[in-house]
């Protein structure tokens, strides 16, 4: 049987997260183009990209930055190739966004094109909804920061071609990515399991306490073997983004308490303090 090949390489949102996956779609010698709706986003995701490859070539752990700038490419919407091989949408986390973007996606690319979703919480099937190659439709969760992080979830919903799904698992595979498959639920595999991870700890902490979480950090650490505690962590990923993915999987389970987002996430989102790239959240940052 044929192999499936990836070559060409849309990714939608030029945020953290889709500019962490252009890098690394890149890398695996894909043409690729970068896509938002600002022009200084892309701006800057491109350069934070070249800086990342031109820091790797410095100390000698990449040989072909050069090469890889001429693969990348920055677009806004209605200039990138309609040929695509793969689309991935890495916008915000607002389900009917999403649902109004892969609309226009659907009418846009040619009918060969695959069209998957990053979303770490919303279910495939109702995204789905919007467009006609439901078979060509499924979800592909990557991890922060994507250049790093192996595992990326493969979900097939209701009406995804399964002979996609498991093409795509090998190509990951083949590219030293872990890919899981992962049954098309609220939350997936990690997200779902992630919310304790973070949820306990904060109802631990429950009021803001600098002392308290460099604690609970440390023993998770020291003790449970993380490599980052659940405060670095949300620092790291984004409070914003972890209260979103909270709150959306909390009532995609019908409210269940042990899901439920904690006061002080939203006191902290209230309070625009989301972390690393605000340079301030659960720690200070220089």
């Amino acid at each position: 049987m044929k192999s499936l090949n990836i070559n060409k390489v849309v990714i939608i949102g030029a945020g953290t997260m889709g500019s962490g996956i252009a890098q690394w779609f890149t890398q695996q010698l894909c043409s690729v183009e970068l896509v938002d709706n600002s022009e200084a986003q892309l701006q800057k995701a491109l350069k934070d990209i070249h800086t990342s490859w031109d820091k790797l070539a410095e100390k000698g752990k990449l040989s072909n930055a050069a090469e890889l700038k001429k693969l990348i490419s920055i677009k806004m919407i209605d200039q990138v190739a309609k040929d695509a091989d793969l689309v991935v949408e890495a916008i915000i986390e607002n389900l009917e966004i999403k649902r109004e973007l892969f609309k226009k996606l659907d009418a846009y690319f040619e009918p060969h094109t695959i069209l998957a979703s990053n979303t770490s919480s919303f279910p495939i099937h109702l995204m789905a909804e919007a467009v006609k190659r439901k078979d060509k439709f499924l979800g592909l969760h990557f991890f922060n920061p994507a250049t790093i992080m192996k595992l990326v979830e493969v979900i097939k919903g209701k009406d995804s071609s399964e002979q996609i799904c498991r093409d795509l698992y090998a190509w990951f595979d083949s590219k030293d990515k872990k890919p899981a498959f992962c049954k098309d639920s609220p939350g997936f595999i990690v997200n779902r399991v992630a919310r304790n991870f973070y949820g306990e700890p904060l109802r631990i902490v429950d009021t803001e306490n600098e002392a308290k979480e460099k604690e609970v950090d440390a023993i998770l650490k020291e003790v449970g073997g993380f490599k980052m505690g659940p405060f670095e962590l949300m620092d790291l990923i984004g409070i914003d983004v972890n209260y979103s993915v909270t709150c959306s999987v909390w009532e995609a389970y019908n409210k269940e308490p042990r899901f439920a987002p904690h006061k002080l996430q939203k006191q902290m989102v209230d309070e625009k303090r989301f972390g690393r790239k605000s340079k301030r959240g659960f720690y200070k940052y220089d």
